[in-house]
């Protein structure tokens, strides 16, 4: 009896194995990694403007492969977790019992920032120097994209106030380095993480850096929330680029998402 479950237990490792390697080998072929320019290092590519180019460097090719992170421990600067308020530190901890349940995301809803950067799925720059803006495209979620006005323009206020999901985003250029500040949110059900909202008083600060070996992108923020965060969370982290790998074309069930709208 002992040698045959102890033959039974070795046959279940090895399917295991066999299954975790086949996956791995279909998620190479799917999402393969990026190819490294030699060293030493290709200059930054710019745009004519002069600003550095985020998006693909040859016309409708490659993508940022971002990556998913649970309660953003992975990247948090304070790697203690994030600073719930204590009312919300509970709400948080119930919703993490069952995250598929609370993860607007699974039900194709915007995710709202800075979530929309912790979505594994690709994500696109476009920049448009003379129309100053820059477009960001998200294939996951409900697959939305995102306007950051680079002409200047302060954030709305009084009767032009519009809050929505994604917010109002304003960018500038520091040096090489992208910094967009957002304001103007609604109420979310999955503000900053898979499991936690956020409110309309949010405030987000990102800035977005091109790595110096060209395929990848460095990304890091403050958001603030005195709803839900005792004080400020701070991140960072990084994405790598996918040359030659196109969009997908999934669709989402709109049902499902106005069935998760009325039970919320």
């Amino acid at each position: 009896m002992k040698s045959s479950g102890l033959a039974q237990l070795v046959g279940i490792a090895s399917v295991v194995a066999l299954v975790s390697l086949l996956a791995s080998s279909t998620e190479a072929q799917v999402n393969p990694p990026p190819i490294l320019p030699a060293k030493p290092h290709p200059p930054t590519p710019r745009l004519a403007d002069g600003t550095p180019n985020l998006g693909p460097t040859e016309p409708n090719k490659g993508y940022w492969h971002l990556s998913q992170f649970q309660d953003y421990r992975q990247v948090l600067l304070r790697p203690k977790g994030i600073p719930y308020q204590p009312w919300a530190k509970a709400l948080a901890t119930y919703r993490r019992n069952d995250q598929s349940k609370w993860d607007p995301q699974g039900y194709c809803m915007p995710p709202s920032g800075p979530r929309l950067m912790t979505t594994p799925f690709p994500m696109e720059i476009i920049q448009l120097p003379q129309q100053k803006r820059i477009v960001m495209i998200y294939e996951g979620g409900a697959h939305i994209w995102r306007v950051i006005y680079m002409d200047g323009r302060p954030h709305p206020e009084g009767d032009l106030l519009n809050p929505t999901w994604l917010g109002h985003s304003v960018g500038r250029w520091e040096g090489d380095t992208l910094v967009v500040e957002t304001t103007n949110f609604r109420d979310h059900p999955m503000g900053l993480t898979t499991t936690f909202p956020s409110s309309s008083r949010k405030r987000l600060t990102e800035r977005f850096r091109l790595g110096q070996d060209r395929r990848s992108l460095s990304y890091s923020g403050v958001i603030e929330d005195p709803v839900y965060l005792a004080r400020p969370v701070e991140w960072s982290g990084r994405w790598e680029y996918r040359p030659n790998m196109p969009h997908s074309n999934e669709k989402c069930d709109l049902d499902v998402a106005r069935k998760f709208l009325s039970d919320f």
